[in-house]
């Protein structure tokens, strides 16, 4: 059903980017729950309030609470988590098919007795897997850390959720990055598309957040599916939840048919 060597050789291809993205994201996040303190929320939110509002909004810091998941909510899962693993999920994607048949090398893994299937399930595998391990230390040292800094204080089922959230949003960006993989003999065009929409609806979703005038452009980005408002509320994500796993099984489900029907220039 999988490949051993393939999934092994994928792995070494790809843990040093997602090693340092993992300790990226461990740089930060330690940083931001320390940074925490009821007693001094307000002079925070003076400061902000002295910095340009359209600036602020589309970083997603315009709604900090007063409690610790908001405080992370908005600093963390605003944008760092919407941006930091999606560079390590564009190189991956963009590895896992499109570069070994832009390099030629395609041609050798199918000489082997791996099937198409086989070896594009094993990608799959590899990229969601990655994934998952990659937002499950996330929210493992997210939830040690803050309750060795602020014990009781950390709401875990919001934070649980958040993680869950930004999981499945990264499995709808993976998805897309996997079918232009898939579609796509070489790295340029793959990147074209498996980069290019996952960036561009990030920089629609900062733009949408700016003001009144240009909200709108939230119905053009999926990134608008991931609310960090709505999930610590625990009001209206559901529905969102369930969109974003409708996009990744149909993404995928799509790489994995064009992969597997379509001519390959061996």
């Amino acid at each position: 059903m999988f490949s051993k060597p393939l999934l092994k050789a994928t792995i070494k291809q790809n843990y040093i980017i997602f090693l340092v993205i993992i300790a990226v994201l461990m740089l930060y996040l330690p940083i931001i729950i320390t940074m925490f303190d009821p007693t001094t929320q307000d002079s925070l939110n003076g400061v902000l309030e002295m910095m340009p509002q359209g600036l602020i909004a589309a970083m997603g810091f315009s709604n900090i609470g007063a409690e610790l998941i908001d405080f992370i909510g908005s600093y963390f899962y605003g944008f760092l988590i919407l941006l930091l693993p999606m560079i390590y999920t564009i190189v991956a994607c963009n590895r896992c098919i499109a570069s070994h048949v832009d390099k030629g090398s395609m041609a050798y893994l199918l000489s082997t007795p791996n099937t198409r299937s086989k070896i594009a399930r094993t990608q799959a595998l590899f990229i969601i897997a990655s994934t998952t391990i990659m937002m499950g230390i996330t929210t493992i040292v997210g939830i040690v850390l803050s309750n060795a800094s602020f014990p009781g204080e950390l709401d875990i089922r919001a934070f649980i959720l958040l993680n869950l959230g930004a999981l499945l949003l990264y499995f709808s960006v993976t998805g897309i990055g996997f079918f232009a993989s898939c579609l796509f003999n070489d790295t340029k065009n793959s990147l074209m598309i498996g980069a290019g929409l996952p960036i561009a609806f990030l920089v629609i979703q900062m733009i949408s957040d700016v003001g009144e005038k240009t909200s709108f452009l939230r119905y053009f980005t999926m990134f608008t599916l991931f609310d960090s408002d709505k999930i610590i509320s625990g009001e209206g994500f559901v529905p969102q939840f369930l969109v974003l796993i409708v996009i990744a099984i149909v993404m995928y489900g799509l790489g994995f048919y064009v992969f597997k029907k379509r001519d390959l220039p061996l």
